[in-house]
């Protein structure tokens, strides 16, 4: 039986296009996705939380390089995509979503890393508010949370916002998460770089309490 996603605010339109992107994403792989900004990423081994994980292959990347990966997907298609594209990951694949994240946040764990790559645009204003205090309680002091904000046209039948660095900084230092990286970037999809898409890369660490080595 083929898995049914219940509509959950943000995902709109990748159900119903779940076989066609797999085949599109597969293409894209980890170094070249995050090329700019892997020397933030933790030594391994590390914990690990990639929250929209998609087909999986950040999580399955990060996983092979000796880290302990939860992957969260709210889309059922794409989370048994990256179950079956990688069958022998030692990757958890978790069912929440963006921006409460109940499921994740009731087992009060605590990561080294944070990661949110092209997912951050598809919440609103009020929903943005509402998840950074909760990435921010995921990430260990010292941690670093990874995200990319989309900029440019959106695709037919997605729900996607135009999210601006400043605000997400902003929301970010409210809850202790201090910039050290901005960069803006190209898309690494041909198609997007020919629509004007670009995108910036935001790399937070999370403050040390004081006193705290």
């Amino acid at each position: 039986m083929q898995p049914m996603s219940i509509n959950v605010s943000g995902t709109e339109g990748y159900a119903e296009r779940a076989p066609a992107l797999r085949e599109q994403w597969r293409a894209i792989s980890f170094a070249g996705q995050h090329g700019p900004i892997l020397h933030f990423m933790p030594d391994a081994p590390a914990k690990i939380v990639d929250i929209g994980c998609g087909i999986g292959t950040d999580a399955a990347a990060l996983a092979a390089l000796g880290h302990a990966v939860v992957a969260v997907e709210p889309v059922d298609e794409l989370r048994e995509a990256a179950r079956e594209l990688h069958p022998s990951a030692p990757v958890e694949w978790l069912d929440d979503s963006l921006p409460d994240l109940a499921v994740l946040l009731a087992r009060r764990e605590t990561f080294d890393a944070v990661m949110l790559t092209a997912v951050w645009m598809h919440l609103d204003e009020e929903q943005r508010h509402r998840a950074m205090p909760r990435i921010a309680s995921l990430l260990r002091a010292g941690g670093v949370s990874i995200m990319s904000l989309r900029h440019g046209p959106v695709p037919e039948g997605r729900r996607m916002f135009d999210v601006t660095p400043e605000e997400t900084i902003r929301l970010a230092s409210m809850q202790g998460l201090r910039l050290v990286c901005e960069l803006r970037t190209s898309s690494v999809q041909q198609a997007n770089r020919d629509r004007g898409v670009t995108w910036t890369r935001l790399v937070f660490e999370k403050s040390v309490p004081p006193g705290r080595p």
